[in-house]
């Protein structure tokens, strides 16, 4: 990879100009659920830098490009923020068209706001590319929408996992009156629980763990909040997975026969 970093760094200023980077979602995974945008500028990159959660077959979709694997999964070795981003501002100072392809969408939980800042600071043009998120594979995993009309007022979107060890407001998401979709908390299910159930929220709140979601691998288990951590244990989760809290989770056992990826799942209950 450091490899990467020797190219010359005096480029032509229409090299400059020429230069941009995409920030694009791969999506959960299904080969399917990628963007014919993000498509299309796979198949015009020169450079991707890949994230670990992202499915390997879709780099079939930049075969032309050189392709460097940077990590970025919870709790394993990564390549540093700070190098990727000097590395991206190198490649596209030489001219050259460079993808960040992070899976699901890169404004979830994929530092996407702080790259562009970074970037742009630097004058590079950078664009972000939509992916489908995993909150929202992991529910149809289940067979259940987010939202329902009478059931939900919003859905808040809330990550388990932070670099300083900061907890959510959980008191307040609590009696948000919305669907809960965590990211990345399996590690910390055990305060989860503890801060939801101290915060006033019903033991009996339907709640979903889903791993993998929308990949062949996919499983996913139902529980309710008040047996959610005995289950995961029985059940084996593991990361990379969403855990969703709420009352629509409780359509899933209706539903599920019509999920797009019902053929997919796993243990119901």
């Amino acid at each position: 990879m450091r490899d990467l970093l020797r190219f010359p760094l005096g480029p032509s200023p229409a090299e400059r100009a020429a230069g941009k980077v995409w920030l694009v979602g791969a999506g959960p995974g299904d080969l399917e659920l990628l963007t014919l945008k993000a498509v299309r500028v796979l198949g015009e990159a020169e450079v991707v830098l890949v994230d670990d959660l992202v499915n390997p077959e879709i780099l079939s979709h930049c075969a032309q490009a050189r392709t460097v694997w940077v990590g970025k999964r919870g709790g394993c070795r990564s390549t540093s923020q700070a190098f990727i981003q000097r590395l991206m501002w190198r490649l596209a100072r030489q001219g050259k068209c460079v993808v960040r392809l992070k899976g699901g969408d890169p404004g979830v939980f994929g530092r996407a706001g702080e790259e562009a800042l970074w970037l742009h600071a630097r004058g590079v043009p950078c664009e972000v590319v939509n992916g489908v998120t995993a909150g929202a594979a992991a529910a149809t995993a289940c067979g259940f929408p987010l939202t329902m009309r009478g059931m939900t007022m919003g859905v808040t979107l809330v990550t388990g996992h932070t670099e300083h060890g900061d907890t959510p407001n959980w008191p307040a998401l609590a009696h948000s009156g919305t669907t809960l979709v965590i990211y990345m908390g399996v590690s910390t299910m055990a305060q989860t629980q503890d801060s939801l159930l101290r915060a006033g929220m019903e033991p009996s709140t339907p709640v979903a763990m889903v791993e993998n979601a929308s990949l062949a691998q996919q499983r996913h288990r139902l529980s309710t909040l008040a047996h959610m951590l005995a289950d995961a244990r029985d059940f084996g989760l593991r990361s990379p997975a969403i855990l969703v809290v709420g009352q629509v989770v409780g359509m899933a056992e209706a539903l599920v026969p019509l999920a797009g990826a019902s053929k997919r799942t796993g243990t119901l209950g």
